[in-house]
């Protein structure tokens, strides 16, 4: 599929055309951009573990044999590992997974293989097909984007783009764009329902735009500051970045080289 895809200014003016073949010609494979993003998220895990020793530190031991002073066998009490001579403590169970304080059956070990592994061709086919759906008006206004004001779907912006460093430029470049409307959207969080509050992440926060360039000049740095906004490199673009939770359709504005640097990647 060959499109021409209009250029546009940094103040929202036409400036050129470019032709986008590869870029943006692959079919949508839902089932794929998932699987890419829970491999992704997978392969960021810390692996963790509980302390091999946790529940075991005591003096607790079992007497099996008959006939000797302290022995447990014939007794009306189940055959467990039991604190012995320490006043009220006496006989009470320690260090099995049922007791208090016991150890548990099955901790978390470190030595879990937690990454997962997908074909490179595979990959490639979710990121092209991730890439493509950022093309389709139907699904980027489906993910909750506002492009309403925006002024094409791709959006392809000059190579001034990358040398963007402050935060207030890309305001202005979005508002520039006809993408106010998305400005506001991303500028809101909520309160976040349930215990999730107490665990690092009290608020919801939409997902914006992706800027995504040749060479960073700065733009990543400056998009930081921007509640939503990503900013990336084509060397740097993965599939979750395009597809927020495995669900394509994010509103991704180009830089006019990075589409060009793209169809030579994408050969």
């Amino acid at each position: 599929m060959t499109m021409k895809v209009p250029v546009y200014g940094l103040k929202g003016e036409s400036k050129d055309t470019v032709q986008v073949a590869k870029a943006f010609g692959e079919p949508l494979r839902k089932d794929i951009i998932e699987k890419a993003v829970n491999i992704e998220r997978a392969n960021r895990r810390q692996p963790y573990g509980a302390d091999p020793m946790a529940g075991q530190r005591s003096s607790a031991h079992y007497h099996g044999r008959r006939g000797i002073r302290d022995s447990m066998m014939n007794r009306e009490m189940s055959r467990m590992k039991r604190i012995h001579n320490q006043g009220f403590l006496n006989m009470t169970a320690r260090i099995i997974p049922g007791s208090v304080k016991g150890r548990r059956a099955h901790p978390p070990k470190t030595e879990k293989v937690l990454e997962k592994k997908m074909n490179k061709k595979e990959l490639a086919k979710a990121v092209r097909s991730a890439i493509s759906a950022s093309a389709e008006k139907e699904l980027v206004a489906g993910r909750g984007h506002m492009i309403g004001g925006a002024k094409h779907i791709p959006l392809i912006l000059e190579d001034k783009l990358q040398e963007l460093k402050k935060s207030r430029e890309i305001s202005d470049v979005l508002k520039s764009l006809g993408l106010e409307k998305e400005l506001e959207r991303i500028s809101e969080k909520k309160l976040r329902a349930g215990k999730g509050k107490a665990r690092g992440r009290k608020y919801r926060r939409k997902v914006g735009p992706l800027f995504v360039v040749k060479e960073d000049m700065g733009l990543v740095r400056a998009s930081k500051n921007l509640q939503g906004v990503e900013a990336a490199t084509v060397s740097g673009l993965s599939v979750e970045m395009l597809a927020p939770g495995g669900h394509p359709g994010r509103l991704v504005i180009w830089g006019k080289s990075a589409i060009e640097e793209l169809d030579k990647k994408l050969k």
